[in-house]
């Protein structure tokens, strides 16, 4: 069948990166910010506005929607995940999007910030993108692309589907998620209500990927008791926490195991934050790999560099505790190869190059797949995230929307 795709999605991503949504680690409701709501309340309005009757916002900040299934066919129902929230790592207040039409090539400046350059040299893709129209913020804030991109590819493609009801498809179950950016996006996720056998989170880089594969994550917290003294009389007696912290610090690999010294298939152990006084200090990290070998692996020279240490402050104590935060969602997916297969020629459809690749970091689909919905991850044309450089193509976006559309209808063909 030739689907004849008239685009909604760039308007779309326009007005949802104006919102602010960003989320905040320290607060601890759920969403961790109102202002999440906001974009909450309108994804659900025009989700309603197409005739998707079932669609709300919960107390908790999510919006669920259905399309409902119009086969006769028994189709599983799969689920299309964005997230809302956009990290607390740059502003996200005030975003001025700008398009640049029909690249030519080279690099971009952002224009309220002229000092913010995306640079060719620096972001290779690009180079896929010559004719393109590319959006950027002005460099000022982040743009929002991730995962606002997401949410205008899955706002794009139901649109799509509820006007063509010639295309034959199971339940299409719609999940928004408040928080994906600090590790708490399906916290209070009602898998129930939602009723999706499978699921994909539309939050990738480039056009054509799928990505079946995360890091394991765990979080370190170093506690460490000092020796408090008077400092005009400490001589022999002061053992200093704040100074012990450091050379813990001081003391991880340096070439090795650290993201600025990583890449591919490698993890690593990445302090976060440090805080402190002379009697008592804390040091927070996060250990990453894709093995749970390799994170027992980190977790145990994390223990020997805090032991080694020590010897030296022998009348001061620390602890170490570890907390699993998610994943790697391969062994769940693998249990359902048709997901990824599915999913890759629902890309070659769509008239692209499919790639298979596994994510440096997590997605609420690590999370969504230990709790039983099997959900890899699908490109949303997002680049540079987390940064005042963040950009993504007209062009990129319109196939994720693409792909969605005919990931419904190969799971109908496929029933």
């Amino acid at each position: 069948m030739a689907l004849d795709f008239k685009h909604t999605v760039t308007e779309r991503f326009l007005r949802y990166v104006v919102i602010d949504t960003q989320s905040d680690p320290t607060s601890p409701t759920c969403p961790s910010t109102e202002k999440q709501k906001d974009l909450g309340r309108l994804l659900a309005a025009e989700l309603k506005a197409m005739g998707l009757a079932d669609a709300h916002l919960d107390e908790h900040g999510y919006v669920y929607a259905t399309i409902p299934a119009n086969t006769s066919k028994k189709v599983p129902a799969i689920c299309f995940c964005s997230h809302m929230d956009t990290s607390p790592d740059c502003s996200g207040a005030n975003v001025k999007p700008q398009v640049v039409k029909n690249y030519r090539g080279g690099d971009i400046v952002l224009p309220g910030d002229p000092s913010q350059v995306i640079r060719a040299a620096e972001h290779p893709e690009l180079a896929n993108q010559i004719g393109n129209d590319i959006v950027t913020s002005d460099g000022t804030t982040l743009l929002g692309a991730d995962n606002k991109a997401g949410l205008a590819e899955i706002m794009d493609a139901a649109a799509f589907l509820v006007a063509n009801p010639q295309i034959r498809r199971g339940a299409i179950k719609i999940l928004f998620t408040p928080d994906e950016e600090i590790g708490r996006g399906v916290d209070k996720v009602d898998l129930k209500k939602l009723g999706a056998d499978f699921a994909y989170t539309m939050d990738g880089e480039s056009a054509g990927t799928i990505e079946d594969e995360t890091f394991s994550a765990d979080g370190a917290t170093i506690t460490i008791q000092g020796v408090s003294a008077h400092p005009g009389f400490a001589k022999g007696k002061m053992e200093h926490a704040i100074k012990i912290a450091a050379a813990i610090v001081d003391r991880l690999p340096k070439d090795t195991c650290s993201p600025e010294t990583t890449e591919g298939r490698e993890g690593f152990l990445h302090p976060t934050a440090i805080h402190g006084a002379l009697e008592s200090a804390t040091i927070e990290l996060i250990v990453r790999d894709f093995t749970e070998q390799g994170l027992k692996q980190k977790e145990a020279l994390l223990d020997s560099i805090v032991r080694d240490v020590m010897q030296d402050y022998p009348r001061s104590t620390y602890r170490i505790e570890v907390k699993p935060q998610y994943r790697n969602m391969k062994g769940v997916i693998d249990g359902h190869p048709e997901i990824v297969d599915y999913a890759v020629e629902a890309i070659r459809r769509a008239g692209l190059t499919p790639v298979k690749s596994s994510i440096r970091g997590g997605t609420d689909g690590s999370r969504l797949s230990a709790m039983g919905l099997p959900c890899p991850n699908i490109f949303a044309g997002e680049h540079a995230f987390h940064s005042r450089l963040e950009w993504v193509s007209r062009q990129d976006m319109e196939k994720a929307a693409e792909t969605i559309v005919h990931l419904a209808m190969i799971w109908e063909e496929r029933a």
